[in-house]
């Protein structure tokens, strides 16, 4: 557990913010997580809630009061976080507040319920998402509350706040990138036509990155680049900060009839749109900041950002790249795991103690001996025992735990190859496992394996299959806190919509999974203080018949690695389900035995013999 803030710099940062507020005539402060793109991993500059506070979740609200209202600041995260968050904010004035699942906007209700009429709450719009933005607006009025949306305190107080990132763009080209930009503009513009608009307003960095066959390095893990677009019948927009674009890459964006603009015009464009224009934009997908620039006698169109459907149905030319890509990914793992089995049996002997830092420098390393490995796709999760039971746990110099004695080691890890992105999680145990141990693992690798199998009929909403891999777990009477499966992105981000297979979100139409989705499927077990389990493999929609019922989907798993087999209790397994695990693993050694050789190669043989 981190050291109790003793020095002082969150509350002095508090104090600062609350001196702010008060020359501003504001009661509470709102610093979302969120930049201008309403991204899931920010740039340093709209860290402003980590900066505050010390929690490094990538999920959370913060809140300060004062003034009138009495002082109170606090973080809202949901159950990923709990323990975390316990610990990054011990030893300050700042409560953890929690979010039980599908209350994601529960701050919204504590403002209301703990402010008065003629009270001010601000935050600032350029980094609030447009719908909350709306449920904010109607809550606080419904109170008498006033909402300011003008202001950014945060610059007020945050003197050596970063700039914008200056990492170049740079150009997804063939043969990874397989469809041409002038062609996905092309089909941008006929989705426009179709839903009567003629003009597009996007500011999703994985939505721009795959529109115009663009990656970047403004935001960790992910390659995307700080940027909004603005597209026309007849051009494109892109806003990017002065000096990112590459003249040669300049020229190439102009002949297919995009032009480069700087950044902070993106705001002046919108304005300047004609008022007979019909403009789509997504409310999901925009800020509250950059709405308000739009002209009122523009007619607006809300729906999703067509490129959101486009990007997340791969192309089978695109899913042949993620499966080679799976294969080098499934090779690095194979050398990965030969090595830390190895440093297990060595023990003491090692130079160095064997650590969960140590198993982040060791995965990365094997993953960038491959060909095409650009990045981690996100921070490597690597926790042992009761650090397992942290969904999202990060080891870090300060705190972190050896790996010894008996147990389970959680690692949940990820690479960006110019041919796709992938995400695994693999428990391996360490030193003697336990009966209940065996049992936790052998649910969750049902669970995972009853959604691996499943068939239904095209159109199913995402949500609506979760129960599939819970079933068996929740036969135990246990239940995990997170959801089953995200949409993973094609060199892109590592969590993207519009599916996602979660018991929390609303099976709407857009959640459909359809051919083509990359999605994960991660169902676990957490014991607090104990031991955390996780399996995970990524898997391709299919189709799989098409019949008097209609058509029906199924999922190919893409991930290619050994699940530990000496973790299983095979007197919980039926025997469809021994039949799948060994048919994966034949294939998982078909396919990588030719990319690997000497301890790799013997680790793979023995990892996936028969059981």
């Amino acid at each position: 557990m981190p050291a109790p803030d003793t020095t002082g710099v969150r509350a002095a940062r508090l104090a600062q913010l609350r001196a702010a507020m008060a020359r501003h005539q504001v009661d509470a402060f709102i610093v979302p997580s969120a930049d201008p793109h309403l991204s899931e991993y920010l740039p340093g500059r709209w860290q402003g809630r980590e900066w505050l506070s010390g929690f490094t979740g990538s999920v959370g609200t913060f809140i300060a009061t004062g003034g009138a209202v009495g002082n109170f600041a606090g973080v809202w995260t949901d159950g990923r976080y709990y323990t975390q968050a316990e610990n990054e904010l011990a030893g300050t004035e700042i409560q953890l507040m929690k979010i039980p699942s599908g209350a994601s906007l529960l701050h919204i209700d504590w403002l209301a319920e703990n402010l008065e009429a003629g009270q001010t709450v601000a935050v600032d719009a350029r980094v609030l998402g447009l719908a909350v933005a709306r449920l904010l607006g109607d809550a606080l009025a419904a109170r008498g509350i006033k909402l300011r949306t003008d202001l950014d305190l945060l610059d007020d107080i945050w003197t050596d706040r970063p700039g914008l990132p200056p990492e170049p763009v740079f150009e997804h080209v063939a043969p990874y990138a397989v469809q041409a930009r002038a062609d996905k503009l092309h089909a941008t513009r006929n989705a426009m036509a179709k839903l009567g608009a003629q003009v597009h307003f996007m500011s999703t960095l994985d939505d721009i990155a795959y529109l115009f066959n663009l990656r970047g390095a403004d935001v960790s893990y992910n390659p995307v680049f700080l940027a909004h677009a603005l597209i026309e019948s007849g051009r494109a927009t892109l806003f990017v900060a002065d000096g990112k674009v590459p003249p040669a890459l300049r020229e190439r964006l102009g002949r297919d009839g995009v032009q480069v603009a700087p950044y902070a015009d993106a705001a002046a464009a919108l304005a300047a749109i004609r008022e007979d224009a019909t403009l789509l934009v997504d409310p999901r997908r925009i800020t509250a900041g950059m709405r308000a620039a739009v002209p009122q006698g523009v007619r607006v169109v809300e729906a999703i950002n067509p490129t959101t459907f486009a990007k997340s149905r791969k192309l089978p030319q695109e899913a042949d790249h993620v499966r080679a890509t799976m294969e080098q990914d499934g090779a690095a793992l194979c050398e990965f795991f030969a090595w830390l089995e190895q440093a297990l049996e060595e023990g003491t002997a090692l130079a160095a103690p064997l650590t969960e830092l140590t198993i982040d420098e060791q995965i990365t390393a094997a993953r960038a001996r491959r060909p095409g490995f650009v990045s981690p796709s996100f921070g490597t999760i690597a926790g042992f025992n009761a650090n397992g039971a942290i969904m999202h746990y990060r080891a870090t110099p300060a705190s972190h735990a050896a790996i010894q004695g008996d147990g389970l080691l959680l690692i949940d890890s990820g690479g960006q190859y110019l041919g796709g992105t992938t995400d695994i999680t693999r428990v391996v145990p360490v030193g003697t496992v336990s009966a209940a141990q065996k049992r936790d693992f052998t649910l969750v690798l049902k669970g995972m394996i009853n959604l691996s199998i499943a068939r239904f009929p095209r159109g199913t909403k995402g949500p609506m299959l979760d129960a599939l891999a819970r079933a068996p777990i929740w036969a135990a009477g246990i239940d995990y806190g997170h959801g089953t499966g995200h949409g993973v992105g094609y060199f892109l981000n590592v969590h993207e919509g519009p599916q996602v297979i979660s018991p929390t979100a609303l099976p709407e139409p857009h959640t459909a999974i359809e051919p083509g989705m990359i999605t994960s499927n991660e169902p676990g077990i957490y014991r607090p203080g104990h031991w955390g389990i996780r399996i995970e493999n990524l898997v391709l929609a299919q189709p799989v018949e098409n019949g008097e019922f209609g058509e029906f989907l199924g999922f190919e798993t893409l991930t290619l690695c050994p699940i530990d087999t000496r973790c299983i209790d095979i007197t919980l397994m039926r025997g469809d389900e021994v039949a799948w695990l060994n048919d994966y693993h034949r294939s998982v050694r078909a396919r990588l035995l030719p990319r690997v050789s000497g301890a790799a190669r013997d680790w793979l043989e023995l990892r996936t013999e028969e059981i």
